[in-house]
């Protein structure tokens, strides 16, 4: 995609990547392993809404595939 707009960002974007990871472990601390997962998809599906944008949310899904 050329369009800025419509691409997925995959250089380093986060503006404080060390405290949004302390977050996310802090959000499953106390979590059984299903809820940890409920957790983890009921965030990507916020995040998506938030993103919005089809193409970008499929370019992500791609992305996040194993090669």
């Amino acid at each position: 995609m050329n369009d800025t707009a419509t691409a997925l960002i995959t250089a380093p974007n986060l503006e404080a990547p060390d405290d949004f990871y302390e977050a996310l472990i802090e959000a499953h601390q106390g979590l059984g392993t299903e809820e940890s997962h409920a957790l983890n998809a009921r965030l990507v599906l916020l995040l998506a809404n938030h993103i919005g944008r089809l193409g970008v949310l499929r370019e992500a899904l791609q992305a996040a595939r194993p090669a």
